[in-house]
């Protein structure tokens, strides 16, 4: 089964340029059985630009998490602890296998009319 996420562009294509080994989440798919991930580029791009399988997922404290992560993390530390700010465990999505689209799809054509979503969704 696979999984979409909405990722700001700018580290959705550090994903794919290899600079971010992690995605990071405040809350994480219910089902285990998630193997791929699928990353539509929020705005402005706008397009799901491609899609990664999954190595491993951490649940830790935000300080734990940092030091497993921040050699690719591809954020600083400081959008690292504003975003788990208040939360006493994180998620990172140790990321194994890229492959970038050549053409980057539609949502709306590609996923029956599917709307970003907010988290994730699953597909």
């Amino acid at each position: 089964m696979k999984v979409l996420l909405s990722i700001k562009p700018e580290y959705a294509f550090k994903i794919f340029d290899g600079e971010k080994k992690f995605e990071f989440r405040k809350a994480i798919f219910k089902k285990a059985n998630i193997k791929t991930v699928v990353v539509y580029a929020s705005s402005p791009v706008q397009r799901v630009i491609g899609e990664f399988e999954i190595d491993d997922i951490f649940s830790l404290e935000p300080r734990k998490l940092w030091e497993k992560t921040k050699e690719f993390s591809g954020i600083s530390e400081e959008f690292f602890f504003a975003y788990f700010a208040e939360r006493k465990v994180g998620y990172a999505i140790k990321i194994k296998k890229t492959r970038k689209y050549r053409t980057p799809l539609l949502l709306k054509d590609s996923f029956n009319n599917a709307a970003p979503p907010q988290s994730y969704m699953y597909i």
